[in-house]
């Protein structure tokens, strides 16, 4: 009787590379890698040395220099004595704030406006289908300047909060609405555990962080005990706990307080200043691109299987629970590929608030300073830079969080 043994190995050859399936198609992404890699090498050769024939030296040494202009809105200390590195920080921070606010409301009108697209009212289906139709198809460009032009022609002027013959008065003796911006109370802590108001503020952060992981402990527990028994235990005290107690003593411990904006000279002073500018960007973003968010939302619903509505329906659960807990988390699968594109628009085109005199990075790196400096392939370099890797940042965010929610096969 034969026996059946496997063909002897052959010694590996060079023309294998081409000849053997096995390696035939690494061979070709290697000449193809190799090729792109020659041809950025040589660009980059022919970029330095028309460079060093025109004279031009790519160098950074200007953001050392003096800014010699000033930021109303900042997150950060800043003069205009400060350098070009500190005016471009001020910028960025600014980007990232209007990208992060816009980001939330955006997403809360896109869900709002998908989900009520849907609705069996008629008026309240055409009126969001109105909405969507009318602020999708205008440029968020026209929408800033809209709104910004709005703002500044309806506000009062802050003159009109003084004295006895006011016209306007303040909501709650704390907040201000001028045509200049809206003022607000400032928190801020009389005894710090650390030095300064930015460290405590990340304490304060770091502590927030804690609780959200506790909190999800918490629920993972649940969820155990859940399958265990088949009875979910109650778990909001224990949620409201571990997030209410360490702030409260926290806050107590390191005293926070409030400075109140009032009218000084021609303006307020003290609480928060949020600009026209900020305001009408952040505004202008969230209803352009909650447009865009509410078709996703609403082409996520409606992939849903009317099976899965009809069966929680079955059960004895509210259209408000079949929508909350059985059709919207399966629509997430479908509505947050789309959502990282418009998190991604938000992010680049708050590059347009020049037009509003919004200083952001754009505006600062990729205005003030390059004017000043003429320093434009290093600026260009920057922007380019800051805007890659914040578009990579959200994107990894939220693959993770897409990845999350996927459905997990078995």
């Amino acid at each position: 009787m034969s026996t059946l043994t496997d063909p002897p190995k052959t010694a590996f050859r060079l023309s294998m590379l081409i000849n053997d399936t096995r390696y035939r198609s690494l061979t070709f992404q290697a000449l193809a890698f190799l090729a792109l890699a020659l041809s950025f090498v040589y660009l980059g050769n022919n970029l330095v040395e028309n460079l060093r024939t025109a004279g031009l030296n790519i160098n950074f040494g200007f953001l050392g220099d003096t800014a010699g202009y000033d930021i109303s809105q900042r997150l950060v200390e800043y003069g205009n004595q400060d350098s070009h590195s500190r005016a471009a920080l001020v910028g960025l921070l600014n980007t990232v704030l209007v990208a992060f606010l816009a980001c939330i409301t955006a997403t809360v009108f896109g869900v709002i406006a998908g989900v009520l697209r849907l609705s069996n009212n008629w008026l309240v289906s055409k009126l969001m289908a109105f909405y969507v139709e009318i602020f999708r198809n205008i440029p968020v460009l026209i929408w800033i300047i809209i709104i910004f032009t709005v703002m500044t022609a309806v506000m009062p002027a802050p003159r009109a909060y003084r004295g006895d013959n006011a016209t306007a008065s303040m909501l709650l003796d704390a907040v201000a609405f001028t045509n200049r911006g809206v003022y607000i109370p400032m928190p801020f802590f009389e005894n710090g555990l650390m030095p300064g108001q930015t460290l405590n503020w990340l304490v304060v952060l770091v502590v927030a962080v804690g609780s959200w992981f506790a909190a999800r402990k918490i629920n993972v527990w649940a969820t155990a005990k859940q399958e265990e028994s088949g009875v979910r235990p109650k778990t909001l005290p224990m949620v409201l706990g571990v997030w209410l107690v360490p702030f409260v003593i926290m806050m107590l411990i390191m005293g926070l307080a409030w400075e109140y904006p009032a009218l000084k000279g021609f303006n307020f002073q003290g609480g928060i200043k949020i600009g026209g500018p900020l305001i009408a960007l952040w505004f202008a973003l969230s209803i352009y691109t909650g447009a865009f968010i509410a078709e996703n939302v609403r082409a996520g619903i409606q992939a849903v299987s009317k099976g899965q509505t009809e069966a929680a329906a079955a059960l004895g659960l509210r259209p408000g629970k079949v929508m909350n807990l059985v059709v919207l988390p399966q629509a997430l699968r479908i509505i947050i590929p789309p959502l990282i594109s418009q998190y991604l628009n938000i992010t680049k085109n708050s590059s347009l608030a020049i037009a509003v005199g919004y200083a952001d990075i754009t505006a600062t790196l990729g205005g003030i300073t390059l004017n000043q400096t003429g320093r434009a392939i290093e600026c260009v370099l920057l922007l380019m830079a800051f805007y890659l890797t914040a578009s990579l940042l959200i994107s990894a965010v939220m693959n993770v969080y897409n990845a999350s929610v996927k459905l997990k096969e078995r």
